[in-house]
């Protein structure tokens, strides 16, 4: 069987691509990066760090021209400023079910999509993508959340021709429980970057930074990849 895994070179992506590893060995794991239109690269380089750790093939694809109508705070059109709060802050200021301001519009959607033409021209029987429940909660990304999930498995299983599934093993954890998930698989989160920002190094304040400070504090490790 082989696995097709979405990898950003995050926290979450980076535990997927370690789960499928230890399942599937690393010659039967593909890691699929995907480039849209967001301010910096780090994350693209932290992905060929970690794919070059697990000596898994590496794919990349472009889907920026998609995202250039969004004003989405990651992209590089963007006017908008990332927020420098926590995501629960940040969604105490929404109006109603309404995402954050970090939210690309059904990127998820369409990176599983892309992905299901590419493992399926890959002999690919499966991917896994790290969605957890702490992004899906109060709608801060509703195309991380269970029902999203089952839903696209659901299109890509019948438009496959029930070749294909959709695995997201993390959508009922959360974060620090996809942390200690990785620490016991060993997973290089040294490589990994998950800051909004391009800096030289993390800038601590993004949603993302926090989220995964808090991570690794409830694991009781210091984050690795924190010099």
């Amino acid at each position: 069987m082989k696995a097709l895994v979405l990898s950003s070179g995050g926290v979450d992506s980076t535990t997927a691509l370690a789960l499928a590893v230890s399942r599937y060995g690393k010659d039967n794991v593909i890691a699929l990066s995907v480039s849209y239109g967001q301010k910096h690269d780090k994350e693209i380089q932290a992905a060929k760090a970690v794919s070059a750790f697990y000596g898994v093939e590496q794919l990349f694809l472009d889907l920026s021209k998609i995202f250039q109508y969004s004003n989405c705070s990651l992209l590089q059109q963007s006017t908008e400023e990332i927020p420098e709060e926590s995501y629960a802050r940040q969604i105490e200021k929404t109006e109603g079910e309404k995402p954050v301001s970090t939210y690309v519009p059904f990127r998820n959607g369409l990176f599983l999509s892309s992905a299901a033409s590419i493992a399926l021209s890959k002999d690919c029987s499966v991917i896994l993508y790290g969605a957890h429940a702490d992004d899906s909660a109060g709608f801060a990304y509703p195309d991380c959340s269970p029902m999203f999930n089952d839903a696209m498995n659901q299109a890509i299983f019948e438009g496959s021709g029930h070749q294909l599934k959709v695995e997201a093993p993390f959508v009922n954890m959360t974060k620090a429980e996809v942390v200690k998930m990785g620490l016991e698989l060993n997973a290089p989160y040294e490589l990994t970057w998950s800051c909004y920002e391009g800096k030289d190094v993390p800038c601590g304040k993004c949603g993302t930074c926090i989220d995964r400070a808090a991570a690794f504090a409830a694991n009781g490790v210091s984050d690795p990849a924190i010099k």
